[in-house]
């Protein structure tokens, strides 16, 4: 039996970083009303209302710093320079951060940090005052993001491939439902991890270090499939879980190109973030951030929809010609 032999040379090249990118700058530039989406929600951060969770939480920092100050191992000066710190975080935080959903999501800048006085003053702040009204916020903010962030990529989505995009009411129910499927995966995989390697740094912080670098590399390799998980919902009008489970597949024959496809887009995005953030909060400039960070961002997400896109076609045709060289069995007879 003689091994058929595969002519690389006649296979097509990959998709290209550099095309695929300057492709969603040009179809962002030319539909800027893409951006809307990511400024709506960066300018209701910062010049809007905030929930506070200062009233609820500073009773608990006072228990954790009693128990902290009772324990010989601790500084009286750490403590109280930690406690400091959790507290003006918590004194900044705002709640309505948690509309800025992962993976899918309105893109934000102000989520990312904790602004205190804007332009016009002191924003209005409402205290959470129960646990239980914690508990539905979470739940209620949480859900919204999704709506909004399904209809966001929806949206930059039908500019990039406009004969496939999902209308937008699938495209936001399959969202919520990969949402669920991911918060699933965290509650189940996530939360026992981060358990076990507690326990672990207890007993020994050498082998804690051994797993963490472990982990590292297993994340290293799930970045790509994770990325590209949520595209075919968008599209190839696929439903959540095939969409899951087509990136993996995809990452499986495209992991060398892909990684550098994703890493591309997260030194852009990362290293324009600094330039974003200049301004400070209390700076009408920060407009400027605000704006630069919307076209940045969605210019990236439309990126990565036209590389998922040719990708996805070229692995297709790849597969066919590879699927072509294999000889039929009166060939090999």
């Amino acid at each position: 039996m003689q091994t058929p032999k595969i002519e690389t040379q006649t296979l097509p090249p990959p998709p290209g970083i550099i095309g695929s990118l300057r492709a969603g700058f040009d179809v962002t530039a030319s539909h800027i009303a893409a951006i809307l989406m990511p400024i709506a929600l960066d300018l209701f951060l910062w010049l809007g209302p905030r929930l506070s969770l200062d009233t609820l939480v500073q009773p608990v920092l006072g228990y954790v710093q009693q128990g902290m100050n009772a324990n010989p191992g601790f500084k009286p000066e750490d403590v109280t320079s930690m406690m400091a710190i959790y507290q003006q975080s918590f004194k900044a935080f705002n709640m309505l951060a948690l509309l800025r959903t992962f993976p899918v999501g309105v893109t934000s800048l102000i989520s990312g940090k904790l602004p205190g006085l804007t332009p016009i003053g002191t924003p209005a702040i409402t205290q959470v005052n129960s646990y239980l009204n914690l508990v539905g916020l979470i739940f209620l903010l949480t859900l919204i993001g999704w709506l909004f962030g399904g209809a966001y990529f929806r949206w930059v989505a039908a500019l990039v491939t406009p004969e496939t995009a999902p209308s937008t009411g699938r495209a936001v129910v399959q969202t919520i439902f990969y949402s669920m499927i991911w918060v699933g995966v965290c509650w189940i995989l996530g939360l026992p991890i981060v358990f076990t390697i507690s326990l672990i740094f207890m007993f020994n912080t050498i082998l804690g270090d051994v797993i963490l670098v472990i982990l590292a590399f297993i994340s290293m390799w799930l970045i790509v499939p994770v990325f590209f998980s949520p595209h075919g919902i968008f599209v190839k009008k696929q439903n959540a879980f095939t969409s899951i489970i087509s990136s993996f597949q995809l990452a499986r024959f495209t992991l060398p190109t892909s990684s550098l496809f994703v890493l591309t887009i997260f030194l852009l995005a990362y290293s324009s973030n600094f330039l974003w953030a200049i301004p400070t909060n209390d700076s009408w400039l920060t407009l400027v951030g605000i704006f630069g960070h919307a076209f940045v961002t969605t210019a990236l997400l439309a990126s990565s929809f036209k590389y998922y896109q040719d990708m996805t076609a070229w692995l297709q045709t790849v597969l066919a010609r590879l699927r072509g060289t294999v000889p039929t069995p009166t060939q090999t007879a």
